[in-house]
């Protein structure tokens, strides 16, 4: 049995596999392979040999007992169907028997699926990781090599592919026996068989075996035939006939990737770098000119180049491939199990990894945690529940999940009562004052009321998507509570909690109070047109909760002529209504229309005027009436515009729209211009579309902005009538501005914050809410800016509705000042006092600065270089390379290597009217940056001085001066000699 990290995939896809004991399929073994089920590290697939039974051992803890008290098993989430050939079996100790073989040799069906275990105890339930089950299996070949002709000392190159589970071993015969173990013979993990300088005994026939616990599979046999036809010399082109391919592999697994070049004698020289600039890991294995990576790792992603060079020339080609590895999830920081008194904040953090990167969700007592008001998960991976009770008592796992497995980790949360706190609060009412506001009373604690500090009032909508909870801290002189703010026509629910030294009491029973109507807070949005000369036909749409903040019961429409805009006429219609056609107007007549809607307390505020001109034709046959049914939903940035065909719609050839805003003069009440009509138009976002559209929308508008739509139908003679829409678009998200009450102080900043540097580029800050406030805090403002530094341009700003916010794209190796302030409504508090943290240390960004070559005499040279402008840290080294053949792999240059703290460095040894290159990079801790742009330097040519040594040449000089000097002495003393004479 072996397990895997994914049922199924061809031996390009790799996954992680861990050996089990291998057993022999006739007969069953008496006692099965057994594996755990916890909420922890462990196998995430199990693949069975045929016959091999499996036990499935749920080991959570829930106890401290060694049998659980209740198991409770699941296939693909739903319970353990027994009885079905006797394949599935649930012991008496909780563990579940995995039969892969019935009664009558044959597999049953429904063996293969995802299992999990949820143990419960008597302080909660846990659930366990799932494990995927899948039987052992070996498909045919979807690829057999294929015959290869090969001149004597060339190369040749087979490739096979399957798919198995798990991942099966392939290897290589020639006429039915194995390979030779030669170097010239390359089998690749990745199904492919290269063989180099192919000689005469290399001929014959080749086969691809596949082998795992399913089955062993043999390929098609591929002659290769070796020709006597020597392989071709000289000028032959470079050709990578092998490219590398883009290749997915389970981190653990075995990658590889192929590089073959051809380009005559002498062969190509080939080369590997990757697109980044990293270097290469060092557990990379270089066979010939493949790579191969044993044991793939996170680290191993990315593109690699493949670089082929015919020798002493600067003729290449390169060929890249990406290398995307996957990892299943790993729970980097579990939850933490805690106790905590009754009314306080339970906080459980649980950060995870994997590619891709895992989706997080949290279990109580094995199952999903729902978000209320009290109860909140916030990313990444936070739990947050307030106002703690006896409830929420229990296991709490993290379970991350990708598609590659599950990881989870457990944490226990007691709640604990202490002796001596308040009874809860008692005869808590509320009673709405307002469409806004409700006024809260209760009566105090009926044990240990003395001891008493304060109360908290908690109050949260009791339906629909906003599960926020408020609270506000009331002192303890008092038992009721003026709650403003609150949206008209909405339900909310509200409880209180007292508050004494020793801890919080349990909370009031929950009183649940729908608030006041009000009136609309924001007019319908009309469409005009006329089937006749003699009607206008007005349509609106219903409005939303938020703006009616009521039962609509009633529009009212408002209409008059452009030449008597004293002589309004009013018509009202019911609630349910959504259009009215005006009936015996005046043809060729410009009127303008409004409307409001109302509710119970009255009408909201009217439209805007909209203006429309009723046809002066009376021969059907000639005009086109306005588009029927016109509709816009106005949306922040946009209006999606429909209609339908006016009644004579076989007389038209498509439809023209147009939009503009709303400004200035048009909003006034007088016949606009027709001059400066026609230049609107003009202006106007103005479209033709074709007969059978029927509807548009129009995008990259304003939030806020009252715009004005027309649609209309046009032929080859005429265009025909307008259907209009004027209406303002959606105001930008939020949750309104919040009255200011005089006298409420501002809230107090955040305490406890602490800053934690998360990498180079990001730091975590954290922080608790004040402990009190009369003012509800929306959000927070973080503040973050480089240390010690004042320019304000550099300052950031980022709002938070949680205690906690990650700052990103941040600068490496620099140090931050951070500060928290808490924003209530329109009223903000002060900034806190600042923390400091510093990113953590990067690679360079940047290479050297100012590389600067100067030939100091025939074989040396002095590089001279500055810091790199971003070094992201504290530079340890510089490294120096230098070649004289710029097409050189980087692994052949020559290299120098100088401490951190030094700017130059020699480079001696060199040859004499050389051309050379040079490039450097800088690394610090963490890696090493990127290389600088190629300079290049010539030495000059030796002079005559040069090849004498400065000793030699001395020693010369002396020598003459010394032989002159005897000269000149003998013939001194012959002088005197023949003067005595």
């Amino acid at each position: 049995m072996h397990t895997n990290l994914r049922p199924l995939m061809s031996v390009r896809i790799w996954s992680l596999t861990l050996s089990l004991p291998l057993l022999s399929p006739f007969p069953p073994p008496e006692k099965p392979v057994t594996v755990e089920l916890s909420c922890g590290a462990g196998p995430v697939l199990v693949v069975l040999e045929p016959g091999q039974p499996l036990l499935l051992d749920c080991h959570l803890g829930a106890t401290p007992l060694a049998t659980p008290l209740n198991v409770t098993w699941l296939q693909d989430g739903l319970p353990v169907l027994e009885g079905e050939g006797n394949s599935l079996r649930t012991l008496a100790n909780g563990s579940l028997l995995v039969l892969p073989t019935s009664v009558d040799g044959r597999t049953p069906q429904g063996v293969e699926g995802g299992y999990s275990c949820v143990s419960a105890g008597p302080f909660g339930a846990l659930t366990s990781r799932t494990i995927a089950v899948h039987l052992a299996t070996l498909s045919r070949f979807h690829q057999d090599p294929e015959a290869q002709v090969v001149p004597l000392g060339g190369a040749s190159r087979f490739e096979c592919q399957i798919d198995g589970v798990p991942t099966p071993r392939i290897t290589w015969e020639r006429d039915q026996e194995p390979i030779p173990s030669q170097p010239r013979f390359i089998s690749l993990p990745n199904g492919v068989l290269q063989i180099l300088g192919a000689v005469k005994e290399d001929g014959g026939a080749y086969r691809c075996v596949a082998s795992n616990f399913a089955r062993k599979r043999f390929s098609q046999d591929a002659i290769l035939t070796v020709t006597t036809g020597m392989q071709e010399n000289g000028r032959g082109q470079v050709v990578i006939v092998a490219p590398p391919q883009n290749a997915t592999v389970v981190q653990g697994r075995p990658a590889v990737m192929e590089c073959m070049a051809q380009g005559g004698q002498p062969k190509p020289l080939v080369s590997w770098s990757r697109q980044d600039g990293k270097p290469i890991a060092t557990d990379v294995v270089v066979l010939e000119t493949n790579l191969v990576i044993p044991n793939t790792r996170r680290y191993h992603a990315g593109v690699y180049v493949c670089r082929a060079n015919k020798p002493k020339t600067r003729e290449f080609v390169i060929a890249a491939a990406e290398l995307h590895v996957p990892a299943p999830p790993v729970i980097l920081q579990p939850p933490e199990t805690v106790s905590l008194s009754r009314g306080n904040t339970a906080r459980f953090v649980c950060n995870s990894s994997g590619e891709p990167p895992p989706a997080l969700h949290w279990l109580k007592n094995g199952k999903p945690v729902k978000s209320n008001g009290r109860v909140k998960t916030q990313s990444p991976g936070v739990l947050l529940i307030n106002q703690l009770g006896l409830d929420d008592a229990g296991y709490y796992q993290c379970i991350a999940d990708n598609a590659l497995g599950t990881a989870c980790a457990t944490a226990k949360l007691s709640v604990i009562v202490r002796e001596g706190l308040p009874s809860p609060p008692h005869q808590l009412s509320a009673t709405p004052q307002s469409s806004t506001t409700a006024l809260l009373t209760w009566e105090r604690p009926e044990h240990n009321s003395d001891q008493i500090i304060g109360f908290s009032v908690h109050y949260q909508p009791t339906s629909g998507s906003d599960h926020m909870e408020y609270q506000f801290a009331v002192n303890n002189d008092t038992t009721e509570y003026h709650v403003k703010e609150l949206l008209p026509h909405t339900a909310y629910t509200f409880y209180v909690v007292a508050y004494s030294p020793m801890g919080a009491s349990p909370p009031s029973p929950p009183v649940t109070v729908e608030m006041l109507e009000d009136v609309p807070s924001a007019p319908p949005q009309l469409s005009l047109l006329s089937t006749s000369p003699t009607d206008i036909r007005v349509m609106w749409l219903p409005l939303s909760s938020q703006h009616s903040r009521g039962a609509v019961t009633r529009y009212r429409i408002d209409y008059s002529t452009l030449e008597q805009v004293d002589n309004v006429f009013s018509v009202e219609v019911g609630g349910n209504e959504t259009q009215l056609t005006l009936r015996e107007l005046q043809p060729n007549q410009a009127y303008r229309l409004r409307m409001a809607a109302g509710t119970g307390a009255g009408f909201g505020v009217p439209s805007e005027w909209a203006q429309h001109h009723t046809p002066a034709h009376f021969n059907h046959s000639m005009v086109i009436f306005a588009p029927t049914e016109l509709k816009v939903r106005a949306k922040m940035n946009s209006l999606h515009v429909t209609w339908q065909p006016p009644p004579n719609h076989t007389q038209i050839s498509g439809y023209k729209l147009f939009c503009r805003e709303v400004v200035g003069e048009d909003l006034t009440n007088g016949e606009a211009h027709p001059e400066r009509e026609r230049v609107r138009r003009m202006e106007a976002h103005t479209i033709k579309l074709r007969k059978r559209v029927k509807h548009h929308e129009v995008s990259s508008l304003v939030p806020d902005r009252l715009y004005e739509v027309k649609v209309w139908a046009f032929n080859k003679q005429t265009d025909g009538y307008a259907a209009g829409w004027k209406g303002r678009t959606e105001k930008a998200h939020g949750k309104g501005v919040s009255i200011h009450r005089c006298g409420n102080p501002p809230p107090l900043p955040p305490s406890s914050i602490k800053a934690t540097a998360n990498s180079s580029t990001s730091i975590w800050l954290r922080w608790e809410k004040p402990r009190f406030s009369n003012v509800r805090i929306i959000n927070y403002t973080v503040r973050c800016s480089p240390a010690g530094i004042r320019n304000a341009s550099l300052v950031s700003y980022y709002t938070s509705s949680a205690q906690e916010i990650l700052l990103g794209a941040l600068k490496p190796y620099t140090r931050y000042e951070l500060a928290v302030q808490s924003n209530g409504g329109d009223v903000v508090g002060p900034f806190s006092g600042t923390v400091e943290e510093s990113t953590l240390t990067d690679i360079p960004s940047t290479p050297p600065a100012e590389l600067q070559l100067s030939a100091l005499d025939s074989s040396s040279v002095l590089v001279n270089w500055r810091p790199p402008v971003e070094p992201n840290g504290i530079v340890i080294s510089y490294r120096i390379l230098y070649t004289i053949n710029l097409s050189q792999p980087e692994h052949l240059w020559n290299n120098l290597s100088q401490d951190g703290t030094i700017m130059s460095a020699e480079v001696t040894g060199l040859s004499s009217g050389t051309h050379y290159f040079f490039k450097m990079r800088a690394s610090t801790e963490v890696g090493v940056g990127p290389y600088s742009p190629v300079k290049d330097v010539r030495t000059p040519p030796r002079k005559y001085g040069e090849w004498l040594d400065i000793h030699a040449v001395t020693g010369i000089i002396v020598g003459v001066c010394l032989g002159l000097l005897s000269i000149l002495l003998c013939m001194c003393v012959s002088f005197r000699n023949g003067k005595a004479r």
